[in-house]
């Protein structure tokens, strides 16, 4: 069983600065709540309690927003005159989350290696991005993790060609390329399974987990691929942000 969920939440998100110059891009909100949110009820479903969240850019407005949690999903009474707040509704999370200030100017692995304490010797633990949305079965994805032995295992997807590329050979990762545009190839969807042996690997905070980690993991046959042909979409734009807002009036393929 794996209980924890790493997101990244920690980057500047340069270009959605229509919305992420005032609020870090996982709190930008897709119909009634911020997109990290919709992320972790997806996992919730699946079983997932535990989130470790590496925050840098504007980490404080990820922190207020949880600590706020309780109030934002219940009606409330408030009485003035004796200053209680009365739950009107009890919609109450069973969840543990810890948020981490990974730094601003850290990259993706150097985020990962400074939640290292967090996570237990020999442990696995999933690993998503804090912007992206899909339906993938975690219970299959995670399935193949286990079956596979290695140490990483990435979901892979095939959506516009605007991204960069995953090759691979009997479901092996062989290469991992960022940001090449390759529309007939499969890319990194951001939804992972990882050993605590992924550390390992991780040389301190420039150290770019997609570039650095992955292509290291890939080359030694230690990364699986899950292929995911379902619904997936990252939201790296406003033009993203609006086709998932229209998907959630409609009927959204990652709520459960």
């Amino acid at each position: 069983m794996i209980k924890k969920l790493v997101i990244f939440a920690g980057g500047r998100g340069t270009r959605f600065l229509e919305e992420t110059n005032l609020t870090p891009k996982p709190m930008i909100y897709i119909g009634p709540y911020p997109i990290i949110l919709h992320i972790m009820k997806y996992y919730n479903y699946y079983g997932v309690k535990e989130f470790i969240i590496c925050g840098g850019y504007k980490v404080e407005k990820i922190k207020k927003f949880f600590v706020n949690l309780k109030f934002f999903l219940n009606d409330i009474e408030i009485n003035y005159k004796n200053d209680q707040i009365k739950f009107l509704t009890k919609d109450n999370l069973d969840w543990k989350i810890s948020i981490i200030d990974t730094g601003i100017k850290t990259m993706t692995g150097g985020r990962l290696k400074k939640i290292k304490k967090y996570i237990n010797e020999d442990e696995n633990f999933f690993l998503t991005y804090g912007d992206g949305l899909s339906n993938v079965d975690i219970n299959l994805l995670k399935k193949c993790h286990f079956n596979s032995n290695k140490i990483g295992t990435v979901t892979i997807v095939s959506p516009p060609g605007r991204y960069g590329a995953v090759e691979t050979k009997k479901d092996l990762v062989t290469k991992f390329k960022e940001k090449q545009k390759d529309k007939n190839r499969f890319i990194n969807g951001g939804f992972f399974v990882l050993n605590y042996k992924v550390f390992k690997y991780i040389k301190g905070n420039k150290t770019i987990f997609e570039d650095d980690v992955l292509a290291k993991l890939s080359s030694i046959n230690q990364l699986q691929a899950y292929r995911h042909r379902g619904f997936w979409q990252s939201m790296d734009s406003l033009s993203d942000k609006l086709y998932l807002e229209k998907l959630w009036k409609q009927k959204p393929l990652w709520k459960k």
